[in-house]
């Protein structure tokens, strides 16, 4: 989040040392979807999804014939159009109070499963499974928020992200930014980050946050500068990371009719 790239950037060699480690490269996937996700109204039904790159590792918390417990797990790879899909398990073992016997470990292929998620959210999405012999579930499932995540201190981090359909084609292009970053979180979810970026510029984001399990967004936040830049933003994708935060936004006008879209990322001081 900043003036178009006309404004002059100032990077040392320690900021892109950090950018490296906060920005890896990686699949261009819409979004990292490891969380608890649900389906409204049905309280004791869920799956747990881990993700690993372009791998999904499900966990299903589901009931059989008798309505009691049955243990199911799947292993989904993205197939490049949306979608992770693989094959279903079913898993059998020692009853849990008695020590552990190899012998009674039984998986089995159970039949397969495909995750689709939404196109307008990382939050939402829909689940099919098969299981054989039983037919074919259809889910709208939704990530579960359990607690809310504080996110507010100090950071620093920088930002990779790009301009498009500016008036002058000069200024499209990708660019990359570094800034040290305080957030502050008060009841009710509203949240202020302050940008002071290396360049010497300073900005302001505030809104309130919605969220969904792990993730945090902002539908509609105000971004103002010391340059006197003052537009809005859209932020998605905003949770705490082992070593800080992350997210995306998304500017449609930061001067010059430029639209912005970029991610960020930053380390707890």
């Amino acid at each position: 989040m900043r003036p178009p790239p006309a404004f002059t950037r100032s990077i040392c060699a320690a900021a892109l040392a950090v950018l490296a480690l906060l920005l890896p490269l990686r699949p261009a996937l819409a979004s990292e979807y490891t969380d608890l996700w649900v389906t409204a109204g049905e309280d004791a039904w869920g799956v747990n999804f881990v993700q690993w790159g372009t791998t999904i590792f499900a966990t299903f918390y589901i009931y059989g014939p008798d309505n009691k417990p049955v243990w199911y797990v799947a292993v989904l790879n993205f197939d490049g159009a949306g979608k992770y899909t693989g094959t279903l398990y079913s898993e059998q073992g020692t009853y849990f109070p008695l020590p552990w016997k190899p012998g009674d470990m039984n998986e089995q292929v159970a039949g397969t499963a495909s995750f689709q998620p939404s196109t307008t959210n990382n939050y939402q999405g829909s689940l099919v499974y098969t299981v054989n012999g039983a037919g074919t579930i259809t889910k709208s499932i939704q990530r579960l928020t359990v607690v809310a995540i504080p996110l507010a201190g100090n950071y620093f981090g920088g930002q990779a992200g790009a301009y498009s359909s500016c008036s002058s084609s000069a200024n499209n292009g990708a660019y990359s930014d570094y800034y040290a970053l305080q957030l502050t979180q008060s009841a009710g979810n509203n949240v202020s980050l302050n940008f002071a970026f290396t360049s010497g510029l300073t900005c302001t984001l505030a809104g309130t946050m919605s969220q969904n399990g792990l993730l945090y967004g902002i539908a509609s936040a105000t971004y103002q500068c010391s340059d006197g830049l003052n537009t809005g933003v859209a932020v998605s994708d905003l949770k705490v990371t082992a070593q800080g935060i992350e997210g995306q936004f998304t500017a449609p006008s930061v001067g010059g009719n430029c639209r912005e879209d970029a991610r960020f990322s930053a380390a707890r001081n």
